[in-house]
């Protein structure tokens, strides 16, 4: 469990991952000694792609700092809310909210929905400088572990423990807050998956190549320029900024379906049917190509007879296909037979085309956001920053489907949560899920959030929820869709319990330290299900034993308590071979609760079920 992640950690550099990738998709590449053959790489892939020799990329200090820290596990558990999770309009939710650091819950996440998210919106710091980003991380490198893993001297070494000690609100420090957590967002994302990012002139530029190195310069699908404020600034020097930025990366460009937002009268307007067409209303549409091609320079005859001239780039089709366009009657002739027209039918769109121009008016302004915070929240300006609804409902609708599931590892307010549950609301059929984390940060001293009885900002994000929901439910006493939501905590683990996992030893018999109760049998549970990837809905279930009780979920049988007597080892024996719908393939067991005996007791007899009728090959995973 946490000394075996650990160990594990000890292990690992900074591009572990993108090594074992290699490994795994390139084994040909490597020699026996583990050297990877780079001439050998080329000439494998020579034919599908061009190797380039020149280029650039963005450099920092700390960016193989920030893939190593992506590249360690996390020792933190995942302690269930029971009280919060157990009421009637919680307990059968599939929405979940993460009180913890994201980088532990990415971590976390990445075992159970690694490549099942749809949509991803964050709103980082935006190290504007008053905006309280400070680097600092809770991974305590010596000097020599980081020369050592990083294969750098020890001035560097020196200067990317200052910036993650002593905290840092430079480039190079948000960077290394950032990389480790988008590369581990990336990993999240379906095939078809995108991810949207606010962000502000301090780090745009640096986010876009950092994008680039994240997702693929090829997976950039635009930067939308929101704007964000109607009102002018005045005391600013030169000019008044009203736009943020939004950049969005796909995690596979070629995988990603068209964005179309649904089509409103107004976009209808320009459409109508003069000539009766049986295809119904159109408009007309360019017939110019919009670049010189000599192939598209030639003159179409009118049936009285006319020449109509080729414009200046020529036509956008060539000679025959224009002819098929007449024959089916896409392109028609104008009146006085001095032009063409091409018809784009109503019936044919899918739906609008949206810009990367995005105004107040349509997609809300910050006014309009802190408005909706102060009607939740008794007219009290309970958090300083938040988005409104309707930008995330907007981005939501536009990237994914009625049932897809959407991500924010900066939750803040909880808007994009509420803009999830508004969305269902208004759309039947809608049932799309949220994951929401925001990490325990606390609210500014004398601070209206502060007055209000709120201490962290996830426990304003929590309560923000459940104003909306009752909002909802309000406006829309017909809608029976889920307005709940689970709660986890993430917890590090405490130097105490960590001397006591190190101290503990299975031959000594009478070990007085209970492992069990000090994470807690639910906390074991839950971190144990997400990470043999069953997700944090998943129902586990109690097994009765004889006088023992398992818990299982899928293909996991879980043993967390000690005392496992004989009786109970035979029992277990006897329901894999008695219940021919039951059989779980992985049986795992909390080392601390298990001595020699009861451990071996279970090695020596589950095996032999794959000796017998139903052949089952139980693995015993024993967890530290």
């Amino acid at each position: 469990m946490i000394k075996d992640i650990i160990d594990k950690n000890a292990e690992v550099k900074p591009n572990s991952k993108k090594l074992e990738a290699l490994k795994e998709y390139f084994a040909g590449c490597f020699t026996k000694e583990g050297a990877f053959d780079i001439e050998k790489f080329k000439e494998m892939m020579k034919n599908e792609v061009d190797i380039s020799n020149e280029g650039y990329s963005l450099d920092f200090l700390g960016k193989d700092y920030a893939n190593l820290i992506a590249s360690i596990d996390t020792t933190t558990v995942i302690e269930p809310d029971l009280e919060h999770n157990s009421k009637p309009e919680n307990k059968d939710s599939e929405n979940i909210y993460i009180s913890g650091d994201n980088l532990d819950a990415l971590k976390h996440l990445l075992k159970s929905y690694a490549g099942k998210v749809k949509c991803i919106y964050i709103d980082p710091p935006y190290n504007t400088g008053s905006d309280g980003f400070v680097y600092n991380d809770k991974f305590r490198f010596t000097t020599e572990e980081l020369e050592k893993k990083l294969s750098i001297d020890e001035d560097e070494a020196q200067r990317i423990l200052d910036l993650t000690s002593r905290g840092s609100s430079t480039h190079s420090a948000w960077l290394m807050f950032m990389s480790p957590r988008l590369q581990l967002a990336r990993d999240l994302l379906s095939k078809d998956g995108v991810i949207f990012i606010s962000i502000d002139d301090n780090e745009q530029a640096n986010l876009k190549l950092l994008c680039d190195y994240v997702f693929g310069e090829e997976n950039f699908v635009a930067n939308i320029a929101w704007k964000h404020t109607q009102q002018s600034k005045n005391d600013e020097r030169h000019f008044s900024r009203q736009y943020n930025a939004n950049l969005v990366y796909a995690r596979d460009q070629n995988c990603l379906p068209n964005f179309r937002f649904e089509r409103t009268n107004e976009d209808n307007t320009n459409y109508s049917n003069p000539d009766n067409d049986p295809k119904g209303e159109w408009r007309s549409g360019d017939v110019r190509s919009p670049n010189y091609r000599r192939t598209l320079c030639y003159d179409i005859v009118a049936p009285n007879g006319n020449i109509i001239h080729s414009p200046e780039n020529g036509w956008r089709w060539s000679e025959e296909s224009v002819k098929e366009k007449i024959e089916t009657g896409e392109i028609i002739f104008n009146s006085s037979n001095t032009g063409i027209i091409r018809k784009i039918y109503l019936c044919d769109q899918e739906g609008r085309m949206p810009e990367n121009m995005w105004d107040g008016e349509t997609y809300g302004t910050t006014r309009q956001a802190a408005a909706e915070i102060k009607r939740l929240f008794d007219d009290k300006q309970v958090f300083d920053t938040p988005k409104p609804t309707l930008l995330i409902k907007r981005i939501v609708s536009l990237a994914t489907n009625s049932q897809d599931l959407v991500v924010d590892f900066f939750s803040g307010s909880g808007t994009t949560a509420e803009a999830v549950m508004r969305l269902n609301s208004e759309k039947e059929g809608s049932n799309r899920k949220y994951i929401c984390v925001q990490w325990e940060e606390p609210v500014r001293e004398r601070s209206e959030a502060e007055a209000f009885g709120f201490k962290t900002i996830d426990e304003i994000g929590q309560e923000r929820i459940k104003r909306a929901a009752a909002k909802i439910r309000e406006e829309n006493p017909l809608f029976a869709g889920d307005l709940g939501f689970k709660h986890y905590t993430l917890r590090d683990v405490s130097d105490d319990v960590l001397d006591k996992l190190e101290a503990f030893d299975p031959r000594v018999s009478g070990f007085a330290n209970n492992l069990l109760e000090e994470f807690g049998r639910e906390t074991v549970l839950e971190t144990w299900k997400v990470n043999d990837g069953y997700g944090m809905n998943a129902k586990v279930e109690p097994v009765q034993l004889a006088d023992y009780t398992a818990y299982q979920c899928g293909d996991h049988l879980y043993l967390t308590d000690e005392g496992m007597s004989d009786e109970a080892v035979t029992a277990l024996v006897d329901k894999y071979g008695e219940q021919s719908d039951w059989g779980p393939h992985y049986v795992v067991l909390f080392g601390y609760s298990f001595n020699f005996g009861a451990t071996d007791a279970l090695k020596k007899n589950l095996p032999l079920l794959n000796e017998g009728e139903k052949q089952i090959k139980i693995n015993i995973d024993i967890r530290y």
